[in-house]
């Protein structure tokens, strides 16, 4: 593999790494803001900010932790028939597969940004009380796309070089 592949995959992979664990900290956040809602009701004081800040944290948790778990191996497939192929058969099929998921993203992507721009132009809000913006959760979406999208692509490269006998 060339030295700037070498390169792509080691820094692409590093930023997902660093971005994963931050989101797992997330989780906490959602955990304060839950046990701030509980004891917000029992004080008969309700914030009603708190359901919408912990379904925001929860999204940017959820699709900020994707790049990182793909990066880990640690998603899901269907292993009833690729768990029995041989190493090079299943590097064969996820170099397949791979187009399919960079398409996917490519798509997601695109229409996370025309949201983003949009929600952004017209100061777009959320139908609650709260009314919150949703550019802040739709840009984290974007970026969570792009970083996925970009680990899709550090995969493939990295199952390319193993198929060529080759680590990265």
């Amino acid at each position: 593999m060339p030295e700037a592949i070498k390169i792509y995959v080691r820094r692409i992979e590093r930023i997902n790494h660093r971005v994963g664990r931050f989101a797992m900290y997330l989780l906490f956040a959602i955990m304060a803001v839950m046990l701030w809602s509980s004891a917000s009701k029992v004080a008969h004081l309700p914030a009603n900010w708190t359901l919408e800040t912990a379904q925001f944290l929860f999204v940017a948790y959820y699709l900020l932790g994707a790049p990182y778990s793909m990066q880990l191996e640690s998603n899901v497939r269907m292993d009833l028939v690729y768990g029995r192929l041989s190493r090079r058969r299943q590097l064969h099929w996820d170099i397949f597969t791979i187009f399919a998921l960079i398409f996917y993203l490519g798509v997601m992507l695109y229409g996370a940004v025309d949201s983003t721009i949009y929600a952004f132009s017209i100061n777009e809000r959320s139908p609650t009380a709260w009314r919150p913006p949703m550019w802040p959760i739709k840009l984290v979406t974007c970026i969570a796309f792009l970083l996925l999208l970009l680990q899709a692509f550090a995969h493939f490269f990295r199952d390319l070089a193993a198929l060529r006998g080759e680590e990265i």
